[in-house]
């Protein structure tokens, strides 16, 4: 009996130091200034030109909770948090059974945030699981509650949750999905939208039909369960054919919202844009993005690549000089797949990796006549090891051939000669210094480019080259401001000299021989079939492996680099290796249409000389031979003759560094 009143009394002192803390809380809160849910948290990102692109959260696409449907608010009430009219935001019994739900299943099978947490969370927080980010959750869902109505919260909510395909908020849903407004949408309409914001990437029904139709029933289920509807009407809502408009119905780019995405990211990444944005009551953000580009791609990807293949692509075009992100590719078509391709894959990157392998050779002393011998070889390495690599079709010259013969074919016993000549540890510093952060395995096969790395951060390394050694960090954003134009954030644009000028005014020039007539000989340059397509002049390498296929190239206004390949690594087909070639001289051509040729190349330095040599063998031009070409050198390093060093004997049983 003791025991009980010791144990009544302490109850009763734990509520009242809880009511004491509840009515502590409420004042604080009321004294704290009101929170403002109609226009915090809203985005307006902006092209280069300053126009918007997007915008989510903001006034202009709020409707009242009087102009959205009736099975919406059912919907979404009985689907996400049917006490919610009961609660002051925080679903006390739900939680419990959530917990012991999960507790006692081992994993987390319910969760318990009401719709006033969720708001909370979308409107000011970040998504990293910490407990701050918890207490900070709890703390907002404590002013909304005491600011506002459960009408006004719930109306708050409809405006400004994710319902996928960049649409923030039931109208726009409602107008990107059914072309009506959210007023007017039925039964079957109204739960097939309330299903989306759970998992937009998976819920969506232009993204995966079955998923969202699986989620429709469980909704509808949930309506007859809580008596809001029939069985009938359950089933007449389940079976009516919906008619989704999506991007086919709007004169809108689906693959902007990869930028987007990409930018959000960055967003995040900046230490100095607040992680909740209640005190900035929204951002404008303004990035690179060139919009006719942007769409001029999306074009190019639309005629390059059918319509039915699984195949996907991404691609990047980005300003060498600043680093700057001009139009971004993640796959064909967002409504598809969100998967950004461009920032978060690693895909092997075939012949690609070659240019890092020859500015590598020319700063350690080879010239653009540098000679190996073309002909199958196994080389024997570490006193035991062989590996024997093949030329493309098997096709060799049998002779000893220039550097600039190897570029233009691409030819994989040069570059493996080269790379064991020098050692591995010269490619790798190349590719370091550039911005190259991926593993790279020291090994025989490492210039054939059989390491992944991202498309993003090649074209950052192709960057590099085309701004003649200056390395340059890829950005979406240049500038951040507050709603009442405080800048918060500004671009550097900075630049790190990293690589020798003229030494990569001479790579460069070589990297042009992919597409020059002069060097067709036993074999043709890998891109020999845009020599008369291109009106301006461009360093170009592509690289193939059985799957992915690649095209980096660039001038000093612009690097592009294009990549195609299939997400579960499908052998690629032989007439699948145009696709990214096609669209690399469609998107680049575009972007320099209104640049005058010549003005886009660089200009030749002072300790550089031009010596006119036979192309395919890089020695000294005689009056006999047919072709003569321009070629570049370091003042001193010149052809002086007509012979010819080879460097094959310097090759034979070596051990990589």
């Amino acid at each position: 009996m003791r025991m009980l009143k010791k144990l009544g009394k302490l109850l009763g002192i734990f509520i009242v130091i809880a009511l004491f803390c509840y009515l502590g809380i409420q004042l604080y809160v009321k004294l704290s200034p009101k929170v403002v849910i109609n226009t915090t948290n809203s985005v307006f990102l902006y092209d280069k030109n300053e126009e918007v692109f997007f915008q989510g959260n903001n006034e202009k696409e709020w409707v009242s909770l009087d102009d959205i449907s009736p099975y919406v608010i059912d919907a979404t009430i009985y689907t996400e948090d049917k006490n919610f009219y009961k609660h002051h935001g925080f679903d006390y019994l739900r939680i419990l059974k959530a917990f012991y739900v999960n507790l006692t299943s081992g994993s987390t099978q319910q969760g318990a945030s009401t719709i006033t947490q969720q708001y909370a969370k979308n409107l000011f927080l970040t998504f990293d699981k910490t407990w701050k980010r918890k207490w900070d959750e709890m703390w907002y869902t404590i002013k909304i509650e005491s600011t506002y109505s459960k009408d006004e919260i719930l109306e708050g909510y409809l405006n400004t949750i994710n319902y996928g395909h960049g649409m923030y908020g039931i109208e726009n849903a409602s107008n990107y999905y059914f072309g009506k407004s959210a007023k007017d949408l039925d039964l079957a309409e109204a739960t097939m939208l309330t299903g989306i914001p759970k998992s937009p990437a998976n819920f969506s029904p232009l993204v995966n039909l079955e998923a969202a139709k699986e989620r429709q029933l469980l909704i509808l289920n949930l309506l007859v369960g809580n008596g809001i509807i029939t069985e009938q009407e359950k089933e007449d809502a389940y079976q009516k054919e919906l008619q989704f408009l999506g991007e086919k119905e709007r004169d809108e780019l689906t693959t902007v919202m990869y930028y987007h995405d990409a930018v959000m990211d960055e967003l995040e990444s900046i230490d100095s844009i607040p992680k909740s944005y209640s005190d900035t009551s929204g951002l404008k953000i303004y990035t690179n993005l060139d919009l006719d580009l942007q769409k001029k791609v999306e074009e190019n990807i639309k005629e390059s690549i059918p319509e039915e293949s699984e195949i996907q692509t991404s691609v990047v075009l980005m300003d060498p000089n600043t680093g700057g992100v001009l139009a971004l590719v993640g796959g064909k078509d967002y409504d598809e797949s969100s998967f950004n391709r461009a920032t978060d894959s690693l895909r092997q990157v075939g012949s690609t990796m070659k240019p890092y392998l020859y500015y590598a050779a020319l700063e350690n002393g080879f010239t653009s006549s540098s000679s190996f011998t073309s002909e199958e070889t196994t080389f024997v390495f570490n006193d035991q090891e062989d590996y024997t690599p093949q030329n493309y079709n098997k096709t060799y010259g049998n002779k000893p051939i220039s550097m600039g013969t190897a570029i233009a074919y691409s030819e994989n016993i040069y570059a493996v000669k080269t790379h064991l000549f020098l050692g591995g540890d010269s490619l790798i510093n190349v590719a370091r210094r550039v911005g190259i952060t991926a593993k790279l395995e020291n090994v025989p096969s490492l210039p054939l480019g059989t390491n992944e790395i991202n498309i993003l951060e090649m074209a950052a390394g192709y960057s590099a080259f085309a701004n003649l050694g200056n390395k340059v960090t890829p950005h979406f954003i240049e500038r951040v401001e507050d709603s009442d134009g405080t800048v918060l954030y500004e671009a550097k644009n900075s630049k790190e000299a990293v690589l020798n000028p003229s030494i990569t005014f001479i790579l460069n020039n070589l990297l042009t021989a992919t597409y020059d007539v002069d060097y067709i000989d036993y074999n043709y340059p890998t891109a020999i079939g845009l020599a008369p397509k291109l009106t301006h002049k461009y360093a170009l390498k592509s690289g193939t492996t059985e799957t992915d296929n690649w095209d980096i190239g660039f001038n000093n206004n612009i690097v592009c680099a294009v990549w195609v390949g299939y997400d579960d690594n499908q052998t690629l087909k032989t007439s699948e290796y145009k696709y990214a070639q096609d669209i690399w001289y469609k998107s680049i051509e575009y972007y320099e249409r209104n640049i005058p040729s010549g003005d886009e190349w660089y200009e030749m330095p002072k300790n550089v000389s031009a010596v006119l040599v036979e192309p395919i063998s890089g020695r000294l031009a005689t009056d006999q031979d047919k072709k003569k070409k321009m070629m570049y050198f370091i003042k001193g390093t010149e052809p002086v003759n007509t012979e010819q060093e080879v460097f094959d004997s310097k090759v034979e049983n070596v051990k990589p560094a």
